[in-house]
């Protein structure tokens, strides 16, 4: 299974966003990009100038795929179902990519970040309408209940993430009972609920080029 193995910070910095793929550290002092708000590299703190429209979309396709931690050819994939669907190809693709089960099990607070998540999930920490399920990449339905494992309620990272939710907060369109450690997808959201920093039309209009 392809993953990306760098520096979580370093993408932080290259987009020039705070993109909380280190849950809890990116909310204190200690996060890198506060301290270095500046693209990686020798020439960092020396880039700048005008930015070609390619450059734009670009990055505001990189900067989707790192939130969501989807590599390119996966996110290609994503990019292709949603334009077959009806309604706005940009649209379908984030409700695609938040119907993840990572990302689901992110939101209910079973983690600090998708990317830790995606590890729970893979070392069958959770069940999805009783049924283990183990593939980050499943995609979750509106009335599915995802619960953790009985053997896993006291795994560390899923305590401390239950515990410390509270400074993200749980979206509406999730149902969470925090002393079962169950929840349910009540409904994919709005467009205008995903409050993310993203102008997914620029991927759309990157992809059709």
């Amino acid at each position: 299974m392809a993953r990306y193995i760098g520096s979580s910070c370093r993408l932080c910095r290259r987009e020039n966003l705070r993109l909380f793929l280190k849950g809890d550290r990116c909310y204190g002092d200690r996060c890198s990009f506060e301290r270095r708000a500046y693209p990686p590299g020798q020439h960092g703190q020396r880039r700048g100038g005008k930015y070609s429209d390619y450059r734009v979309q670009l990055r505001e396709k990189q900067k989707i795929r790192r939130i969501y931690g989807v590599l390119e050819k996966q996110f290609r994939g994503y990019y292709y179902r949603a334009e077959r669907q009806k309604g706005i190809t940009g649209t379908n693709l984030l409700l695609l990519l938040e119907s993840r089960l990572d990302n689901v099990v992110y939101r209910m607070g079973f983690a600090t970040s998708r990317n830790q998540a995606r590890q729970g999930v893979r070392h069958n920490h959770f069940l999805v309408n009783n049924k283990k399920v183990n593939i980050p990449s499943y995609l979750v339905k509106p009335g599915d209940v995802i619960e953790v494992k009985e053997k896993s309620r006291n795994v560390p990272f899923i305590k401390e993430a239950v515990e410390t939710v509270v400074r993200r907060g749980i979206p509406d369109w999730i149902e969470v009972e925090k002393g079962s450690l169950k929840g349910m997808l009540k409904a994919l959201p709005n467009r205008e609920d995903l409050t993310m920093p993203v102008q997914e039309q620029l991927v759309v209009e990157l992809y059709s080029k």
